[in-house]
């Protein structure tokens, strides 16, 4: 799978990295685990190079540390910290619940340390008041995680741009949900370097859906509903996921996305569609561009 620089990181990374929110889920003392055995071995296999995770994605942590440490020389590891999780008892977004929740992820990764440290879409107070960032910075220092980068979006994600203290950034991006281009996010990270990682680039499957699978995806079908009501675009590809992968490629800023998934059927459709490279006709990005323009004026980036 093609890798490219990944901003001024100095790392290189796969077009599609594998988002591991859904793992979260799965039972450790049954079949679950193989089957993230077999979903993360087949990614690395694939060429994929990046998994994230987070603190709070349930078990997905343990899951990437009981069955594909002993590759982790293969990928760049990802994940997210802030919250609470796991039992702690102490109060979201301070040092001491970073630095907890830094040492409970290498634990659990089973690894000396985490590539791409994010903050997990805390809010323009936290950032400002600087003391996770200067917690985020020690850990650096000392060799637990090697980069600071932030995840989240709206007016927080570009508040953690200007600030100028983090190496990566990952926000959403898709057909139905282009503030990032809109408010120039992506443009403003990219200008300074730093790495983009795009989430919710399918925006659950939503575009020519029947109908939202999950309460979670209501917001997004309701958009896609609006969008597509004005009819059929000309050229636009058979396929609705690859439409949507190939919109968010159809942009200059985005060096990788990530898709979220435990089913590796999913996984490995996805890596087809990537490895086929191509972006959307020009007439067809237009076309999602104009509606987007014309009916999501008010429709903020979700997380």
């Amino acid at each position: 799978m093609e890798r490219i620089p990944f901003g001024n990181t100095g790392l290189e990374v796969t077009r599609l990295g594998v988002g591991l929110a859904e793992i979260g889920d799965f039972d450790l003392s049954s079949d679950d685990l193989k089957t993230g055995e077999v979903l993360l071995n087949s990614a690395l296999d694939a060429g994929i190079n990046l998994l994230d995770t987070s603190a709070c994605y349930g078990n997905s942590e343990e899951v990437i540390g009981r069955t594909v440490a002993h590759r982790r020389n293969e990928y760049i590891l990802a994940s997210k910290c802030g919250h609470v999780t796991g039992g702690y008892q102490g109060v979201e977004w301070t040092a001491e619940t970073v630095e907890h929740s830094i040492d409970r992820s290498l634990k659990r990764l089973r690894t000396d340390h985490i590539d791409l440290m994010q903050l997990h879409s805390c809010g323009v107070d936290v950032m400002d008041k600087g003391e996770v960032v200067d917690a985020l910075d020690r850990a650096k220092d000392s060799g637990k995680i090697r980069f600071v980068c932030y995840s989240g979006d709206n007016e927080e994600a570009m508040r953690a741009v200007d600030s100028g203290r983090f190496d990566t950034l990952q926000t959403s991006l898709n057909i139905v949900d282009q503030h990032g281009r809109t408010k120039g996010l992506l443009k403003n990270a990219s200008d300074r370097g730093m790495g983009i990682i795009i989430k919710r680039p399918i925006a659950n499957s939503v575009w020519r859906a029947d109908r939202s699978k999950t309460s979670y995806s209501d917001e997004y079908f309701a958009r896609a509903k609006k969008m597509a009501a004005q009819g059929p675009i000309e050229n636009e590809p058979d396929d609705r996921i690859t439409t949507s992968l190939r919109f968010v490629f159809s942009h200059p800023e985005p060096h990788t996305i990530i898709v979220g998934t435990g089913n590796p059927k999913h996984m490995n459709h996805n890596i087809n569609i990537v490895n086929e490279g191509a972006e959307l006709p020009k007439s067809v990005l237009s076309a999602f561009h104009q509606r987007f323009d014309a009916l999501g004026t008010d429709w903020r980036q979700l997380t």
